[in-house]
């Protein structure tokens, strides 16, 4: 199984996304989407290994655009 990414539009979404998750001790990191799941532009996911379901509503409800969730070798 692979890793599980929630894919946002820029590297500083990626990094504010990260900041937002560590204060809800949600531990994440941001890392390059990869070529395969890349969808209209997304080049910058965070990482969530645990939570990823609250991750991404944490981060919706703090109005971070989420542009979809992968996971390399296949979507989620």
């Amino acid at each position: 199984m692979g890793k599980p990414l929630i894919m946002v539009g820029s590297i500083t979404y990626a990094m504010k996304s990260r900041e937002i998750l560590s204060r809800h001790d949600i531990r994440s990191s941001v890392e390059r989407t990869p070529r395969s799941s890349r969808t209209q532009g997304c080049s910058y996911s965070v990482y969530v290994p645990y939570r990823t379901d609250d991750a991404e509503k944490i981060l919706s409800e703090a109005g971070i655009r989420i542009y979809g969730r992968s996971e390399p070798g296949g979507d989620l």
